[in-house]
């Protein structure tokens, strides 16, 4: 594999999270974790690749809803221990709620409202 890749501080499970930031507004749209494989993977198909814990199998972002991750730039921290994706969405959604962004709630008076809509029902996106 890549030398860069033995750059990245994995953590105990092999694995760095990774944060989906929009290459044109800068609004983060989600955080999923990413392996070896699946870095080198969304390096090379210029899409992102994850890793999901839940399944424990490698997650191509948009394999089941459409809503690809084109990718534009892959930054590193200064620890070595995050990613950042810089990323086109196609759809517009990145949540599995049906929204832009999977950060749609906001602390307000001691309570997480939802502030944000619903672009697209779940039950249509994935069937």
């Amino acid at each position: 594999m890549s030398s860069w890749l033995d750059t990245v501080n994995w953590n105990a499970d092999g694995l760095v999270p990774a944060i989906a930031q929009d290459a044109k507004t800068g609004r983060i749209l989600m955080m999923a974790w990413m392996n070896r494989e699946s870095l080198q993977l969304s390096a090379d198909r210029g899409e992102a690749v994850y890793w999901s814990r839940s399944r424990n199998q490698l997650w191509h972002k948009g394999e089941t809803s459409g809503h690809i991750q084109k990718l534009h730039e892959i930054r590193l921290d200064c620890d070595e221990d995050v990613v950042v994706l810089q990323v086109e969405q196609l759809g517009g959604i990145a949540c599995h709620t049906g929204r832009e962004s999977c950060f749609y709630r906001v602390l307000k008076d001691g309570e997480w409202q939802t502030v944000e809509p619903v672009l697209k029902d779940p039950a249509d996106i994935y069937r």
